[in-house]
């Protein structure tokens, strides 16, 4: 599913135009965006977590030379699902 469909998956939904459907998602994708880059986690219980994350410098290796080289730390956005989430996904074995 792409954004376009979501949108119109959306509307339905929830009984609105394809045209405030889309501005709503893109909102809510951009504060989301901007919270997770200032360092905030956003949590929305049953679907999951934004976060960033550190990640450490590391060794690697150019996959064409085959040389070693230092990959420097970063931050990488990150995501966590939630309960409900990860159970409707793959519903708990009985």
């Amino acid at each position: 599913m792409n954004k376009g469909e979501l949108v119109d998956a959306v509307a339905e939904k929830a009984s609105v135009t394809k045209k405030q459907a889309d501005a709503v998602l893109s909102a809510a994708i951009e504060t989301i965006i901007e919270a997770v880059a200032s360092g905030d986690k956003v949590t929305l219980v049953g679907f999951g977590s934004f976060e960033s994350r550190e990640r450490k410098a590391r060794e690697g290796r150019n996959p064409k030379t085959n040389e070693k080289m230092e990959i420097p730390a970063t931050k990488v956005p990150a995501f966590s699902a939630g309960k409900l989430f990860r159970e409707r996904v793959a519903p708990p074995k009985e």
